[in-house]
């Protein structure tokens, strides 16, 4: 009898185009769901009748609550090669084994500078002004070169964000708790003394950490009330390293210039939630790692995955 796979949060139905699904046709079915399944009891009821699923980043939990509802369940592949919303023992424990795939640094990185980008010259504005028949500018676009780029983060996609800010003709320096001086001379920007340091003397900060107990909540009410009223915060990296709910403050009420986020405390976001409407706010649906290359990387080795799998071959295990 065949494996059935099922492909979650395929929204752009491209899972079976970026990825060649015939090398394991004669052993598994494929259904992709194209619209998020929200709340534990509808993902067990739709998953119910699967092996295999291949899920994108951490979007959907598998807790052990979930995991033994499953009781056909035999292969998770994620997307990347970390996820934090796995329950690895449980997993284990019920003889379900959790593998991953390779993801690029480049798509976050250009989203980051679309975000910077259009946050500084007011794209969004602009280009709706313009295409209702608006006024003819009306907005004062604001400078890079000569400005400080200030990153939280200095890793794979920090450092290359860093290199961008460095042709721009910016001044750029970095932070995080491990950060030495060496790395920062390496990629040739300054160390900052503090993260207060970077927050109070920089025009544009972006967010390159990953989630831990140590980032989460980094950025609070205080450190948000460091920043100048000129500047722009940019966050790609995970939506809890700042708060919520101290960053809809801060633009509702003016105390910074701009924010571009492209990460939410719930995602897909609801109708009715507050950071759709918020003003000074330049925000994506999570496209930080959605891009073309991308998902033929994620799905081309996710078959692979599934190959080695039905084989009894190596696979790429996750992470812990």
């Amino acid at each position: 009898m065949r494996l059935r796979c099922a492909v979650l949060d395929d929204f752009q139905k491209v899972a079976a185009e970026v990825a060649d699904w015939s090398l394991v046709a004669d052993d598994v079915e494929v259904v992709a769901f194209d619209r998020h399944i929200e709340g534990e009891d509808d993902l067990a009821a739709a998953l119910a009748a699967f092996d295999i699923v291949v899920t994108l980043r951490e979007r959907v939990p598998f807790p052990g609550s979930l995991i033994t509802r499953l009781p056909r369940l035999k292969l998770i592949v994620a997307s990347g090669m970390r996820n934090s919303v796995i329950d690895y023992a449980t997993a284990e424990a019920r003889g379900v084994t959790v593998c991953g795939t390779a993801s690029s640094s480049t798509p976050p990185v250009e989203l980051t500078w679309a975000l910077l980008l259009g946050l500084a010259r007011g794209i969004v504005e602009e280009s709706s002004s313009l295409r209702s028949g608006g006024p003819w500018q009306s907005t004062v676009g604001a400078d890079l070169h000569g400005r400080r780029l200030g990153l939280l983060g200095l890793g794979k996609i920090g450092s290359r964000v860093a290199q961008v800010g460095l042709a721009f003709g910016m001044h750029v320096s970095a932070w995080s708790q491990n950060l030495t001086r060496g790395r920062t001379a390496e990629i040739g920007v300054e160390l900052a003394p503090s993260k207060e340091d970077l927050l109070a003397s920089s025009d544009f900060v972006s967010v390159h950490l990953a989630l831990s107990d140590r980032t989460r909540g980094l950025l609070g009410p205080a450190e948000l009330a460091v920043l100048k009223p000129t500047a722009y915060l940019v966050n790609t990296s995970r939506a809890a390293i700042v708060d919520q709910e101290a960053l809809l403050a801060a633009l509702h009420d003016g105390r910074i210039a701009g924010a571009g986020v492209d990460v939410f405390d719930i995602e897909p976001l609801p109708a009715d939630h507050p950071m759709r409407t918020a003003p000074r706010l330049l925000a994506t649906p999570h496209l930080g790692y959605v891009s073309r290359a991308n998902y033929a990387t994620y799905y081309g080795q996710a078959v692979e995955n599934i190959q080695a799998f039905l084989a009894g071959s190596p696979i790429r295990l996750l992470a812990r």
